[in-house]
């Protein structure tokens, strides 16, 4: 990993699963290579390597390198896992949009983007004003600000 790029929280260490060391673990990254052998994350304890994952019940049963009893399975409990970002052209992340303004198409500054839902029909980004604005309608993310082309009305509440 390098030391220039800030990290991102990608999951978390739950409870230990059985006495060979293995933990839950929630994922907040749905980037696969994450759960694959060999991934390493940073926690507050050191890196943490993937010996194996696989899915079990609504999260990921995990062995981590160096982890082979249940006393080290607890030592690691409720950490954070942190990695760097995913370059990936097609996919907009959170990091990437939080903290920016959002501007519509008149170039008229609508608010802050404070949050991202996920939704079904397309995530939404929630402005500092709690208006939300669907992620299809983006159209540009520059240095600071995410573009949009919104539909009319769509700012009028």
């Amino acid at each position: 990993m390098g030391d220039d790029a800030p990290l991102l929280e990608v999951g978390q260490v739950g409870k230990a699963h059985g006495l060979r060391g293995d933990v839950m673990v929630r994922f907040t990254s749905d980037v696969e290579e994450r759960r694959r052998p060999g991934a390493t994350f940073e926690t507050d304890k050191g890196p943490l390597r993937i010996v194996s994952a696989r899915p079990h019940q609504k999260s990921w049963l995990v062995t981590f390198e160096g982890v082979t009893d249940r006393a080290g399975a607890d030592a690691i409990r409720g950490l954070a896992l942190r990695a760097e970002a995913v370059e990936d052209p097609d996919v907009v992340f959170v990091h990437e949009v939080v903290g920016r303004r959002l501007v519509d198409e008149t170039g008229t500054d609508r608010g802050e983007i404070v949050a991202m839902e996920a939704n079904p029909a397309a995530d939404l980004l929630v402005l500092d004003d709690g208006l939300v604005v669907p992620l299809t309608f983006v159209v540009e993310i520059d240095d600071d600000v995410v573009r949009v082309e919104a539909p009319a009305g769509l700012f009028d509440l």
